[in-house]
């Protein structure tokens, strides 16, 4: 028999109980359709956590201060210093650039209107260059603002909506606790993290001007330091480097504990990634479960269609049909149901992830979902479909090609 027409016969077979064939393909195309879901989904999710760690920045290995035991409380210890950040940028062959960072809290005044942004930072010149964070209009400050601590900001672009409205901020003067500064740039607008945060809901000064004008401290102590490695393969390198500079600089003997903690996003990022996919997969696996029911459901259908139709696989052996096309036959009418069903689970799995990821979009207030369906996804959905048609399809295929000729035309 033809192969095509060995199609054609089955289609016409299937054709004839249409309610049973849907009903048999039900389980398929709920588990499809679960895992569609699931693993679009979970893509979706992973892809945004990579998106988020890689808009904090190029390859970011952020240095923190250490903590100390008080009351049973632990609290951070400011050890770190701007030294700290200029040592690691001029002796770690590996790091491209390195920035402290010194917040300070405040009020900006315009004109009639005041907003309090939710950062507020000293920052060194390189800032930019370790967030990747492209400026949309101005300048950033120079070294000399940082050395000399001048009164120079620049803002986010939330800050230029809040304040300055229709107005273009370069220039322009703002106070921050009665001290004059001028706007000197506008960042690039970033939008909101994973938790919701407004990135652009920030100003950034030079650290000098932050700790002598708005803190009035003479301390040389920052929050934190930025830095960003070479590229990704140099980051443990970046990493270790910066380890032994900080260990020589704070006189840190082998085996004594650190007062400083060194963290690479990356791997922040790989742990975060692991554990939405591990979630992803536990998930498809359970949905998968109904795929075993389907594909027991097409085994009980095909053994009753095997039953019904003896007389006619008497008739087709009578007429030259070897035990070979009948096996095919069934099991082709197995592999199309399971394909037929994974057809329909799939298309209706994009659409549920679809609209969950609307779902989330609407209802969140973090940065918005990209849904994410690859063509692999739906060839695997496909593949493993046509799989579970042959798996739980030969038995009944093997049966009917094993009737007895004679005994099949005599059975009524």
């Amino acid at each position: 028999m033809n192969f095509f027409i060995t199609i054609r016969i089955a289609l016409r077979a299937l054709a004839k109980n249409k309610m049973r064939a849907g009903l048999t393909v039900l389980g398929v195309v709920i588990g499809i359709a679960a895992v569609t879901t699931m693993v679009s989904v979970g893509q979706s999710a992973s892809s945004l956590v990579q998106g988020q760690f890689a808009a904090l920045g190029s390859n970011v290995i952020i240095v923190l201060p250490g903590n100390r035991q008080r009351d049973g409380v632990s609290q951070p210890i400011l050890t770190l210093t701007a030294g700290d950040s200029d040592a690691i940028a001029s002796d770690c062959p590996s790091v491209l650039a390195s920035s402290p960072i010194l917040g300070v809290n405040g009020q900006l005044i315009y004109r009639n209107s005041n907003f309090s942004p939710q950062e507020m930072h000293g920052v060194g010149g390189d800032y930019l260059i370790v967030r990747n964070w492209p400026l949309r209009r101005g300048e950033f400050f120079a070294a000399r603002d940082v050395s000399s601590a001048n009164k120079v900001c620049v803002i986010g672009y939330t800050l230029v909506a809040k304040l300055f409205q229709t107005t273009d901020p370069i220039g322009e003067t703002i106070r921050i606790k009665n001290i004059p500064f001028r706007v000197i740039g506008v960042l690039e607008k970033k939008g909101a993290n994973m938790v919701g945060q407004d990135q652009d809901n920030i100003v950034l000064m030079p650290i000098t001007t932050v700790r002598k004008r708005l803190r009035g401290s003479e301390f040389d102590n920052v929050n934190a330091i930025m830095v960003s490695a070479r590229s990704t393969i140099a980051m443990p390198d970046a990493q270790n480097e910066i380890n032994q500079i900080l260990a020589e600089r704070h006189r840190i003997q082998p085996g004594e504990p650190r007062d400083y903690l060194v963290q690479n996003t990356t791997e922040i990022a790989a742990v975060f990634s692991m554990i939405t996919g591990t979630l992803t997969m536990m998930l498809a696996c359970i949905a998968g479960i109904s795929l075993i029911v389907g594909g027991v459901g097409i085994m009980n259908i095909m053994l009753v269609s095997v039953t019904e139709r003896t007389r006619e696989i008497g008739i087709r052996m009578a007429v030259g049909a070897r035990s070979g096309d009948i096996l095919r036959q069934f099991l082709i009418e197995a592999v199309l149901l399971s394909c037929i069903g994974g057809a329909i689970g799939f298309l209706l799995g994009v659409g549920a992830s679809v609209g969950l990821v609307s779902l989330i979009n609407a209802v969140s207030t973090g940065p918005k979902w990209k849904h994410e369906v690859s063509f692999v996804a739906a060839i695997t959905a496909i593949a493993f479909a046509a799989a579970v048609g042959v798996f739980f399809g030969y038995y009944p295929a093997r049966r009917a090609s094993r009737l007895d000729p004679i005994e099949a035309l005599r059975y009524e």
